[in-house]
């Protein structure tokens, strides 16, 4: 059943509705009275027979027609029959207020799915339970008990919030009013038992008035309408700014392998967010700070700025900041700077950021003869002005007027801690006002880069979801996964599997008598160096031969069914990397690509893909590694073979994200990389798969 009527619907249903306007049941009908609802309101407490001027009815089965929403705010069991006889009479969505449902324990949550499924059955959808409410204040259709929007009388505009906490829907509700942004809508979904927080968010996105939407996770459910939001976004060129709550690794993945480790819960939310082209705020200030930009007709072309100051230390903390953020300070061109130099005194600095100095108390003019050359460069994509110092003397309403015009055609930003009095002409002209320099260029970074995220998303083009694969799994050995790799086409260090000394040291003639190393094979554990199992720089039959014992015998502690050794040839290369990839319980599919060998967890530097992508995708992920200038040859060096590591990433891809290959993880690490044109290879691996897929172990290779 579609979700519309929750929006505008035609008669709304109060379950535990009250005459006091300031108790629970009350201030929903305070709400819809106050905001100029249209629809038909119908309370419902079987005590009264009048609620605030309405005529109260004392069951569902009395009312005199089915309402298209119905707000349930009686408490537990209550709320769960009330939920069953509004399915039967054929209500469209049903906004669940009540709490005491999952959020409390066991008990709450049969309860809570018991509803679901009353509802599911007649195909009425629930909001919530521990829901704040809905509102649409475009339409009236305040359903909600929170007092925030009596204190601050609500006023349509072009902003919508979408949560699934009720707190973390008013606050940045708040904090916009306070700034004179008109909100459109408030949803807080609750425990998004039916209806999720993406339903609501594409719900709210789909509004053409919308122009800016801001959407709280505490966790993520349904990945599906996340993604159908940013498809819906990106269509509209809408902005999406995302808070999500708890930056914590998952625990359990940390402990199966590296990839896991490094692709915990929280860096996958980041890769899948940016697929989708929505701007992870990394925190409430964040979510709100870019909003008078976000509403500005105009995009910007880049992500650099110039600095503009009467302050010296105004200019160096803005260009600080600016570094922080990933904005540019922009080199000026030649003739911009001849044309400062022009007008600027001498002392004062035509560089980026532009330091007009004191000299702009005496002469106002200053800062109208810089505005144009700077506006004109094409490397100046935003401009900020910082005033630390400001008021009789400064002709600040020119300074607006100025500013407001060149703002028509270019991102602009104020910092300013005088007083209202003296900023006023700032406010008055629409620019976007900040206290300290930091907040501005924050605005700035955060503004430039959602938009930038967009642009790279549409790039992109549409991603489909991938369905995890959730189940019992088992470890393939060493000399398994190795081979199970190699035959997908991904290329391996040359080895064999020995289960006798006599084996070992022929392997190591047949990998040209030169220098090997020897290794427990076991799929009882995935890190073989703390267990002893390794040996490295082996060069004659004797060695090879007391390694094996010595293997061997720490071997049998650890997997008395192991079977056996694996001698492979010791080569060298540039660079060892990690690539490998699991199944996300949540998001399906996802590959980590970046620095390897054995301290990747302690001096992480991955970056993220979800499958399906490409080779230049991978390109770019490697290039904003750390270690990205290694990889392209420093000092002379030459650049490593970076084309041949997105090959076996686009494969590994691939392999995780097909469901006939039973592939759960796979992990290439060191994945040993070459100069150009020497390719990769993995010199070891670690593959699990569904239980039941895939072999035991593997031969040679």
């Amino acid at each position: 059943m579609s979700l519309d009527a929750v929006l505008d619907p035609a008669s709304v249903a109060v379950i535990g509705a009250s005459d006091d306007p300031d108790k629970v049941g009350g201030r929903p009908l305070v709400h819809l009275a106050r905001n100029g609802f249209a629809g038909r309101i119908l309370p419902v407490n079987p005590t009264r027979t009048q609620v605030q001027g309405h005529v109260c009815f004392p069951d569902i089965a009395s009312l005199p027609e089915v309402p298209e929403v119905a707000l349930v705010i009686v408490p537990g069991e209550s709320a769960v029959r009330a939920v069953e006889e509004l399915a039967a009479a054929g209500t469209q969505v049903a906004v669940v207020i009540a709490s005491g449902f999952s959020e409390v324990g066991p008990e709450g949550l049969l309860r809570e799915r018991h509803m679901k499924a009353a509802a599911a059955a007649a195909g009425m959808r629930i909001i919530g339970p521990n829901s704040m409410g809905v509102c649409n204040f475009a339409t009236g259709t305040v359903l909600t008990f929170t007092t925030a929007f009596i204190e601050v009388p609500p006023v349509d505009g072009p902003v919508a919030i979408v949560s699934q906490s009720g707190s973390m829907a008013v606050e940045p509700y708040m904090l916009l009013a306070s700034e004179g942004i008109g909100i459109r809508q408030v949803h807080a979904t609750g425990n998004d038992s039916d209806v999720s927080v993406g339903e609501m968010a594409v719900l709210a996105a789909s509004d053409p008035s919308v122009e800016l939407l801001l959407l709280y996770l505490e966790s993520v459910k349904d990945v599906d309408s996340l993604a159908e939001l940013g498809r819906v976004a990106l269509e509209r060129d809408l902005p999406v700014i995302a808070l999500k709550a708890g930056r914590t690794p998952a625990g359990e993945a940390a402990a199966a392998s590296h990839t896991g480790a490094l692709a915990g819960e929280d860096r996958v939310v980041d890769a899948f967010l940016e697929r989708h082209g929505i701007w992870r705020a990394r925190d409430l200030g964040d979510l709100v700070r870019a909003t008078a930009l976000h509403l500005r007709p105009k995009r910007p072309k880049g992500n650099s700025v110039v600095i503009i100051s009467n302050s010296g230390a105004s200019c160096v903390q803005s260009a600080d900041a600016a570094e922080l953020w990933g904005l540019g300070v922009a080199p000026l061109a030649a003739e911009t700077r001849a044309a400062l130099d022009s007008v600027l005194p001498g002392f004062a600095t035509s560089t980026n950021p532009v330091d007009l100095t004191a000299a702009l108390i005496g002469n106002s003019r200053l800062f109208a003869d810089v505005l144009p050359p700077l506006a004109a460069d094409p490397a100046v994509h935003a401009i900020h002005l910082a005033l630390p110092i400001a008021g009789q003397g400064y002709d600040v309403e020119a300074f607006a007027v100025d500013l407001a015009v060149v703002a028509e055609d270019i991102p602009v930003v104020v910092s300013c801690p005088m007083p209202e009095r003296i900023t006023a002409p700032f406010t008055a002209k629409g620019l976007p006002l900040f206290r300290t320099e930091v907040d501005a260029i924050a605005a700035l970074g955060s503004y430039a880069g959602a938009w930038q995220r967009r642009l790279d998303a549409r790039a992109r083009g549409p991603m489909a979801v991938l369905v995890p694969r959730i189940g019992p799994t088992r470890m393939l050995d060493e000399a398994a996964s190795m081979a199970f790799v190699a035959t997908a086409g991904l290329p391996v260090v040359e080895h064999r599997l020995c289960r006798d000394v006599g084996e070992a040291v022929a392997a190591f003639h047949e990998l040209g008598g030169a220098r090997v190393v020897l290794k427990g094979c076991t799929a009882a554990a995935s890190h073989k160096s703390e267990l002893g199992i390794v040996r490295l720089e082996l060069g004659s039959e004797s060695e090879v031969a007391d390694a094996y014992d010595q293997v061997m015998d720490a071997l049998q502690k650890v997997d008395p069914a192991a079977p056996g050794v694996i001698v492979a040839t010791m080569v060298r290369g540039r660079r060892e990397l990690l690539l490998g990839a699991r199944q996300d319980s949540v998001f399906g599919p996802v590959v980590v690509v970046g620095d390897g060998g054995t301290y990747v967890e302690a001096m992480p530097d991955v970056q993220l893909l979800l499958p399906p992508f490409t080779a230049d995708e991978v390109r770019a992920a490697l290039d904003a590694l750390r270690i990205a200038p290694l990889l392209h040859g420093l000092r002379g060096e030459s650049p490593m073979d970076l084309d041949s590591v997105a090959r076996a990433a686009v494969r590994v891809g691939d392999l995780v994200a097909d469901p006939d290959t039973g592939v759960v993880s796979v992990e290439l690490n060191p994945l040993l990389v070459g100069d150009d044109g020497q390719g990769c290879r993995a010199l070891d691996a670690v593959v699990h798969v569904a239980d039941g897929d895939g072999p035991t172990s593997g031969g040679a290779a």
